[in-house]
């Protein structure tokens, strides 16, 4: 325990991870990168894409079977954003080609398991944001019935849902854009990871603004191809959000994980 009289550290690492300015191009940039990524290991991108596509499919087939339709756009939808998880294994195959490394399937799992606390702070956090967000959506139905017959009070209906519905989907692209892949990167914390990752996309809207949009029309193409072009596709996107958080985020203040 230091006491008053103790000197502080000569180098302090800041509570936010110094982040550079984007030009709004720049998520063009890391597309083209993920995709090197692609073709420098395409077998470890197939194993996890097919990983991906299994869990989208097991979750649509549940949901199908319950007959909850609600239920499978919910479900559907919070995968969107916990893939990201899955990606973890994905983000040690990007690390290992920019160190010159061949990447393994072994090293994925054993960078998995060593970030699988911090990742787990991450799961619960966006399970509370999900929670909330349906809890929301349940208030505006409450609040806002739909009247087939008003058309007015159906657009009224759409217009605040979707005002509702974007700020939890902000919130968890903002939360989500950096903080995974630098705690596969670094020895640091969950709340540094995602308050830095949040600074980062406020200091650059027009980029990240971009950034979401691109993620939004991919995955839409996902889903269009019966979830089976997920399997390059998450791959694709996981390998450009390392890129896009090496060229964003300078975490070289923390321990890189070896």
């Amino acid at each position: 325990m230091m006491s008053p009289l103790d000197p502080l550290p000569e180098n302090p690492r800041p509570f936010v991870v110094p982040c550079a300015t984007l030009e709004f191009g720049a998520p063009l940039r890391w597309l083209r990168a993920g995709w090197r990524d692609v073709r420098a290991a395409p077998g470890l991108s197939l194993v996890f894409g097919v990983v991906i596509v299994a869990v989208s499919a097991g979750i649509s087939l549940l949901a199908w079977q319950l007959g909850r339709f609600a239920l499978l756009a919910t479900l559907l939808s919070g995968f969107v954003f916990v893939a990201p998880l899955i990606c973890v294994g994905l983000y040690c195959v990007s690390r290992a080609l920019e160190r010159g490394r061949k990447p393994t399937l072994a090293d994925s799992f054993v960078l998995a398991r060593r970030v699988a606390g911090q990742a787990g702070v991450y799961a619960l956090a966006q399970g509370v944001i999900v929670l909330l967000w349906s809890r929301a959506g349940m208030m505006v139905g409450a609040f806002f019935p739909i009247d087939e017959s008003n058309v007015g009070a159906l657009w009224e209906f759409l217009a605040i849902g979707s005002a509702v519905g974007s700020i939890f989907a902000a919130l968890t692209f903002a939360v989500a854009a950096f903080s995974l892949p630098m705690i596969a990167d670094r020895d640091v914390d969950m709340v540094t990871a995602a308050v830095s990752s949040v600074n980062a996309v406020l200091r650059n809207k027009p980029a990240m603004l971009l950034w979401a949009a691109i993620i939004v029309f991919i995955t839409a193409i996902g889903f269009a191809t019966a979830l089976l072009g997920l399997g390059i596709l998450m791959p694709w996107l996981a390998y450009a959000a390392w890129h896009g958080y090496r060229e964003t985020l300078d975490a070289s203040a923390w321990p890189a994980l070896d």
